[in-house]
C-alpha cells in the first residue's frame, strides 16, 4: 500500500529525520502534539500493528527499543516520555503503515484522549 510514510522513506516528500538505520526511520511530526513528537516507521509496510505477523515481531522490539533511543538522544528520557501505537479509525490511526509516535517535553495527562 503506497502511503505518504512509503514516500518519505524513498525522500520523495522531505521530512526531518532524526534516525534512520536498515529497519526504521524516524522524523518529526508535523503536526506536533507535544515539543518533541517523532514517529518511528518500519521501512518494511505494515499497515497496522494488529496486520503485523509473529515473524515481525523483531521488527517490532527493534521500533520500541529504537524510541527509547531516541529519548535519549533528544533529552527527554529523564523527565520521561509515552509511546503510542494508533490502530484502526477508532483507535485514532490517519496513516495505514505502523508508526510509533514518541512524545515527551511537557506533562502527559492520563487518561489521553
Amino acid at each position: 500500500m503506497e502511503t505518504i510514510f512509503s514516500k518519505i522513506i524513498r525522500r520523495e516528500i522531505p521530512a526531518d529525520i532524526v534516525f534512520e538505520d536498515d529497519h526504521c526511520l524516524a522524523f518529526r511530526d508535523i503536526a506536533p502534539q507535544a515539543p518533541t513528537h517523532i514517529l518511528v516507521i518500519p521501512k518494511k509496510p505494515i499497515e497496522r500493528v494488529a496486520l503485523a505477523a509473529t515473524d515481525d515481531a523483531p521488527l517490532l522490539g527493534h521500533l520500541l527499543a529504537t524510541a527509547a533511543t531516541i529519548a535519549k538522544q533528544v533529552g527527554i528520557a529523564e523527565s520521561g516520555f509515552r509511546l503510542v501505537i494508533n490502530n484502526g479509525p477508532n483507535g485514532g490511526e490517519a496513516v495505514p503503515h505502523l508508526h510509533v509516535h514518541l512524545l515527551g517535553g511537557r506533562a502527559l495527562n492520563w487518561p489521553p484522549g
